[in-house]
């Protein structure tokens, strides 16, 4: 089920703060398929890493919360990526295993 934009970053905030909390240490992203850039192209392990995605109501609410942690919060990950049916917002923690 998609979220409003708030709920969303709300949810990756309070995610990320349980989970460590040094933003620097975290990769935020946006995706069509979440599980497989995290867990294929991103390396994350699925049982045992820190990560979250959620799902957006449109492209460009994930766009905005995407920019607002990398530019805010200096998360690593790129802006501006992805199309219209790019709707998930996903975070990990990275790690020497993870690849950005």
């Amino acid at each position: 089920m998609a979220n409003t934009e708030d709920v969303v970053k709300n949810n990756i905030l309070t995610y990320i703060n349980n989970n460590g909390g040094i933003y620097t240490d975290w990769y935020v992203g946006i995706a069509q398929d979440p599980k497989r850039r995290l867990f294929v192209d991103h390396g994350v392990l699925e049982a045992g890493d820190a990560w979250i995605y959620d799902w957006c109501l449109n492209s460009d609410a994930a766009r905005n919360i995407e920019s607002y942690f990398v530019t805010i919060f200096k998360t690593s990950g790129d802006v501006g990526g992805g199309d219209e049916n790019t709707t998930a917002v996903y975070a990990y923690k990275k790690s020497s295993h993870s690849r950005e």
